[in-house]
């Protein structure tokens, strides 16, 4: 066994002469293992908010978009669109037109996003999880129906259930005739009744889901699209796939996955749990260096062991590394024990959801949520273990400091 972890591991466990080092280390210990424990459980509830906002907004975003890179729209019926369309690995194949107009509902009105969408858009089978009211219907026997955000129905007011009001849409017409006494006259007026609500996030809460067709009447454009939505089949690579139709179709189009499509979101959340992350590693040093104490105190105990090793032949070396080890394993020890705990802790509220956030929201649940990440583990153990190293290093240097003049005293 190597010489210095075994004189550590004694001194780790050896009762000390004053009882002030015990409890000093025990505070040590305890500091390290509530700064871990605090650490995991947190980055844990992070990744679990994560995971819960990301589900929200996959439902309505595709894992590939393509949109032109220059100008609004292009024709989906080129010899690459309809052979991409019949690809084995796509699963869904929706062309999206889309274009802003106002909405009149009673006596409101308030602008947004028509986003026309084909049929398959509707072989998203998780979209009445984001539903609060009515169902996600787009077009049955009596017609074209809309989906709108939950922002956008709480601005008009609009009761999913009245059948007998229906929304008006305005969209202004791009053959304007010159001289017109009517201005109603240069608008597309169409009527569309609401069947559901859903709720997203602000970002997409604003615009109304309807059938292609309505849009292509209402924006009369007979056949471009403004962008191609694909969603792949299990077991396929979407990333790969992205990046194959992004070579094909060349720099006239712009392909983009989950992430690019929603890049601030993402940079957000990333940068929201890094500042928990550094604000909490920060509290996590302050009980680290506590162990500057303990060892200062233990290497003031151990004077005589000290010079009897000298005396034996043990080199500065050694001895130094008897006390750094003895540091780490006092902090090491903590931190392990703080990440078992936190990991207990988070293990019961995943299953329970034993804590909770506030009232019931019809979407999400309640409880904290909790999504474990092995990387999040060796970030706590990798960054106690480096300040572990410093705080004990420092100390250390203690222990063999004027160590010839204690062998002359001794």
């Amino acid at each position: 066994m190597n010489t210095a972890f075994y004189i550590a591991k004694r001194y780790l466990f050896a009762k000390k002469s004053t009882n002030a080092i015990n409890i000093i280390s025990a505070i040590s210990v305890l500091g390290v293992f509530v700064g871990s424990t605090a650490l995991i459980i947190i980055l844990s509830v992070f990744n679990g908010f994560e995971e819960m906002v990301l589900k929200m907004f996959n439902t309505i975003t595709p894992q590939i978009l393509i949109a032109p890179a220059q100008g609004k729209s292009f024709d989906p019926n080129t010899t690459y669109f309809l052979s991409l369309k019949n690809n084995k690995s796509v699963a869904s194949f929706t062309e999206v037109l889309s274009e802003n107009a106002l909405i009149r509902y009673n006596d409101k009105q308030q602008p947004a996003l028509i986003k026309g969408v084909s049929n398959d858009f509707l072989k998203n089978k998780s979209l009445d999880t984001i539903m609060v009211d009515g169902s996600f219907v787009i077009e049955n026997k009596s017609g074209a129906n809309a989906v709108i955000g939950s922002a956008l129905q709480a601005y008009l007011g609009v009761n999913v259930a009245d059948p007998f009001e229906q929304l008006q849409v305005y969209s202004p017409k791009k053959d304007i005739k010159a001289g017109s006494i009517n201005p109603m006259d240069d608008f597309t007026v169409l009527n569309i009744a609401p069947a559901g609500v859903f709720e997203v996030q602000q970002e997409f809460d604003n615009i109304m889901i309807v059938p292609i067709s309505f849009a292509r009447k209402l924006f009369t454009e007979e056949k471009n699209v403004t962008a191609i939505e694909i969603n792949v089949k299990d077991g396929v690579d979407a990333e790969k796939l992205k990046n194959e139709i992004a070579e094909k179709l060349g720099e006239q189009f712009i392909v983009k996955d989950r992430v690019q499509q929603n890049q601030a979101l993402y940079n957000v959340l990333g940068s929201e749990k890094w500042m928990v992350y550094i604000i909490l590693t920060f509290i996590l040093i302050i009980a680290i260096f506590n162990i500057i104490g303990s060892l200062t105190m233990l290497v003031i105990d151990k004077l005589k062991d000290i010079s009897i090793l000298h005396s034996l032949g043990a080199g500065k070396k050694l001895i130094k590394k008897i006390f750094l080890l003895e540091g780490m394993m006092i902090t090491l020890s903590g931190c392990i024990f703080g990440l078992l705990f936190g990991f207990l802790f988070c293990l019961f509220q995943q299953r329970t959801g034993y804590f909770k956030m506030g009232e019931e929201n019809l979407l999400v649940s309640n409880a904290y949520p909790i999504a474990f990440k092995l990387n999040d583990f060796v970030l706590v153990f990798v960054t106690v273990s480096i300040f572990s190293f410093i705080a004990s290093a420092l100390a250390s240097n203690l222990s063999v400091k004027k160590i010839d003049h204690l062998n002359k005293d001794l």
